[in-house]
């Protein structure tokens, strides 16, 4: 399964983004292997943000983050988006999309996925 992110950048405090995450995979793949959400800083653990059970339409959210990111997904066009509202300094990190063929019933650690986006990075400024 190939994952190709996209969306990072620079952004303002208080700003907004959107990111992409395409899965190059058949349409079955696509609906049968939950998708998710991760940041990382230097120094730091990689930490779960956001997690769609594409089986099912479940989403789970992290709640430092809950009320200001939503995941949601465009079956269309196999891809799972992260968008990211009232931005703060304290998100700036490299942001990845994950896949896993582990049941979910919650967020689960990285190390429960199996295929990773390259990682796009986002910057927000104060």
């Amino acid at each position: 399964m190939q994952l190709v992110e996209s969306g990072g950048g620079l952004v303002q405090a208080g700003g907004s983004l959107r990111l992409s995450c395409a899965c190059v995979v058949s349409e079955y793949t696509y609906n049968n292997y939950p998708m998710g959400w991760f940041r990382q800083v230097p120094g730091k653990q990689r930490e779960a943000l956001a997690c769609l059970d594409t089986r099912d339409g479940t989403i789970y959210i992290t709640d430092s983050v809950k009320g200001r990111f939503t995941i949601s997904r465009d079956n269309a066009k196999n891809t799972i988006y992260l968008q990211m509202d009232n931005l703060k300094p304290e998100d700036t990190a490299v942001y990845y999309c994950a896949a896993t063929a582990a049941v979910v019933g919650g967020l689960l650690p990285s190390i429960e996925y199996d295929w990773w986006g390259q990682g796009t990075q986002v910057t927000v400024s104060s």
